[in-house]
């Protein structure tokens, strides 16, 4: 599947407020908390939940978002298909990083274990 320059912008105007509740939904009624979502956020983003609630109250877009966030170095590290799009083949760097955070709750949500969900080594 091809990403087009019309799901790259409408990705860029999309606001963070209006996806989060979804991902909250998405990952409790897998049994999941919505501490372990802030924590997945964090780790890609570096944003806390002030910073969070910051982002919802200001309708912040998803090109503000990932512009103010500092992405994980090991964010590379995630693969795999994600709404159609195979991620390490998204060329448009704002799409590839929301398809990351797609990524990461898809994960939460279907049990993975957090320390393979945060891509940390094994030690």
């Amino acid at each position: 599947m091809k990403v087009t320059a019309e799901h790259n912008e409408r990705i860029a105007k999309m606001t963070f407020a209006s996806v989060y509740p979804h991902y909250i939904t998405k990952v409790e009624k897998k049994g999941r908390t919505k501490e372990e979502l802030h924590q997945v956020i964090e780790w890609l983003t570096g944003f806390n939940e002030d910073q969070l609630k910051e982002f919802i109250e200001e309708n912040a877009t998803f090109e503000t978002f990932f512009q103010k966030a500092t992405l994980h170095p090991n964010a590379h590290l995630i693969t795999g298909v994600i709404c159609g799009y195979r991620i390490e083949k998204i060329d448009f760097e704002l799409t590839r990083h929301a398809r990351y955070l797609d990524k990461l709750i898809d994960e939460l949500a279907r049990d993975r274990k957090m320390e393979k969900i945060l891509r940390q080594e094994k030690t």
